[in-house]
């Protein structure tokens, strides 16, 4: 595997396998690589003739400052485990290769309602950051797909927003989420669970798969309320539990209202934020 740290030497490289007629594929990260990380990594391969991941943990999509701090950092783990799937190039940047003083990265797009509901309601300022950042690197990649995972759903719709709005031509492939044996997405943060809240944490996916078997027998509202509940009882403290529009992500009051329905949650767990999603009902095309 190869590693550049610079800009400059990364599109030098990625020139020639262009000219060579070559599709890049490309995997953006923040580190702390899991098998989840690394089923996209294997995707990228599957799809493409040449596999980047980056590893760039993003300032400007922390709304609080401790949280980037505390961010797991294990480049050493990471390396290994890109070299043990064959990815073929590690772009590892510093702050400055990314945000250089004079270049003016901001993006003037409007994603609406995408990033205001959900996790955009309980943290002002992410989406501006990591649509930021994504767009950066793809300027600098400019690969012929990108991919990303489900578990961060609302990241996914705000970043096909943002391809759609400036007209580019990559592809963005989603792939689904990979989870520990007994269900919990994998996450980066998982590992500063608690021992009580690793072991209480697989609710999250039970209680959304509970709410996928009830959807003919409830209404999403008596949904909703059973999802908070569930998880407050359990000592968790829920910020939502939703059931919305995959288009739109915007609550629904009828699961006949749309061919797209998703149900998500985030929740402390003491003092780690977990998100999980689970798709309800999904139409034939989801990124029309």
């Amino acid at each position: 595997m190869l590693l550049f740290k610079t800009v400059s030497d990364l599109q030098s490289y990625l020139q020639k396998t262009t000219n060579e007629g070559k599709r890049v594929g490309f995997v953006p990260t923040m580190g702390a690589l899991h098998k989840g990380h690394l089923s996209l990594v294997q995707e990228s391969k599957s799809n493409c003739d040449v596999s980047v991941v980056s590893i760039f943990v993003n300032p400007t999509q922390f709304d609080d400052k401790k949280d980037l701090e505390k961010y797991p950092r294990t480049i050493g783990q990471d390396i290994e485990l890109l070299c043990s799937v064959g990815n073929d190039v590690l772009f590892l940047p510093s702050v400055e290769e990314i945000y250089p003083k004079d270049l003016d990265t901001t993006l003037q797009l409007d994603f609406g309602q995408l990033a205001e509901v959900l996790e955009g309601a309980f943290r002002p300022g992410h989406f501006d950051g990591m649509a930021q950042v994504v767009n950066r690197l793809l300027n600098i990649v400019q690969p012929d797909c990108l991919f990303m995972g489900q578990k961060d759903f609302q990241q996914v719709a705000i970043v096909h927003s943002m391809l759609k709005q400036l007209k580019s031509k990559i592809d963005l492939v989603v792939c689904p989420i990979i989870r520990e044996e007994d269900g919990l997405a994998m996450s980066s943060r998982n590992r500063r669970l608690s021992p009580e809240f690793r072991q209480k944490s697989i609710l999250l996916s039970q209680t959304l798969a509970k709410i996928k078997a009830k959807m003919t027998q409830d209404t999403p509202q008596q949904l909703r309320k059973m999802g908070l509940e569930t998880l407050s009882e359990a000592g968790f403290k829920p910020e939502y539990f939703d059931i919305v529009d995959g288009f739109t992500l915007l609550s629904i009051d009828n699961f006949s209202e749309t061919s797209y329905v998703v149900a998500l949650t985030a929740a402390w767990a003491g003092e780690i934020r977990l998100i999980d999603n689970m798709i309800i009902k999904q139409p034939t095309e989801v990124l029309a």
